[in-house]
């Protein structure tokens, strides 16, 4: 999440978590429970009639190409059959805090990126407030 928030320069992406609100919501329109998965998934066309959900390679390599520029190519390993890539996304599921390293905890969004997290709770005023 740490490597797309600081390359999505466009502005695109949205993260929701699948356990909350918004995510389990979403999933059931597609007979899905977030206690049923084990990846990450990808709602393209959120709300639209043309949304569709992506797993695994196929996620990844849409979230990447989404960021433009030289990922914008990402997309073209989908020639690549898919248990094969999603072989590779399995490894690096499995290996991933090894590559990317392991936070002590999860970050708090900065307030330039908070806006890109769905279920993000808004700022509360104060009790003590004035």
């Amino acid at each position: 999440m740490q490597f797309l928030l600081t390359r999505d320069r466009r502005d695109h992406l949205r993260f929701a978590a699948l356990q909350g609100a918004i995510g389990a919501e979403t999933l059931s329109r597609f007979g899905r429970t977030s206690t049923a998965l084990s990846t990450v998934v990808v709602v393209v066309d959120h709300g639209l009639p043309s949304e569709h959900l992506l797993e695994r390679s196929d996620a990844a390599l849409f979230t990447i190409g989404s960021l433009g520029g030289v990922y914008g190519a990402a997309p073209a390993l989908r020639v690549v059959p898919r248990f094969m890539r999603d072989g590779v996304y399995d490894l690096v599921a499995r290996t991933r805090y090894r590559i990317f390293g392991r936070f002590d905890s999860c970050p708090v969004p900065s307030p330039a990126t908070r806006a890109k997290f769905l279920d993000f709770p808004a700022a509360r005023p104060r009790s003590d407030a004035p």
